[in-house]
């Protein structure tokens, strides 16, 4: 497995090995062992979750203030910009963001650590999102920042038109106003 910093250190690409030939291909999309070495500790996932999606659906940027959730995403089908941001007020990333375009293509995965709001757009005409939790689902401890938050100036790719927003996402507040992360 290829492992690839980003300008935030804890948030990681993985791309793993694959194997092709003519019949398709072939890659291990997870090894607990080569995953706790690649991230430099020990994580335990507890739910998988699958989502779809059609090409400028935006998704996020959500976290859990309480039972906090690490994710590690990737895309099985189709091709999404991957945001992760920065919302622990001690770190000196506080307030950045970055970006990863994953798809079945590149078989890229993205590893979004505890302190991270998680955010994806659908660049393709559809696509299918898969990610491991650290912790389960909580929607009573669920927060959202608004996706187009000035103060973070994401660099959202244009795709020509507004993103699809589910009304919780609609609501987001902005990183000023949000609970966070000490």
């Amino acid at each position: 497995m290829k492992v690839t910093p980003t300008l935030i250190p804890d948030v990681l690409v993985l791309e793993p090995k694959v194997f092709g030939d003519a019949r398709g291909f072939f890659f291990e999309s997870f090894n607990q062992k080569a995953f706790d070495e690649a991230i430099g500790k020990h994580v335990d996932f507890v739910q998988d979750n699958h989502s779809r999606s059609a090409k400028g659906v935006l998704r996020g940027l959500h976290y859990q203030i309480q039972q906090p959730q690490g994710k590690l995403v990737r895309v099985v089908r189709g091709a999404v910009f991957d945001v992760a941001v920065d919302i622990r007020r001690s770190s000196p990333t506080f307030g950045k963001w970055v970006g990863a375009e994953l798809s079945e293509e590149n078989h890229r995965q993205l590893w979004v650590p505890v302190g991270f709001a998680h955010a994806f757009l659908v660049l393709s005409d559809e696509a299918e999102f898969l990610y491991k939790t650290t912790d389960f689902y909580a929607p009573a401890y669920e927060r959202c920042i608004q996706w187009d938050d000035p103060d973070l100036a994401i660099a959202w790719p244009n795709l020509g038109l507004h993103p699809q927003l589910s009304a919780k996402d609609q609501a987001g507040a902005s990183l000023a106003r949000a609970e966070i992360f000490d």
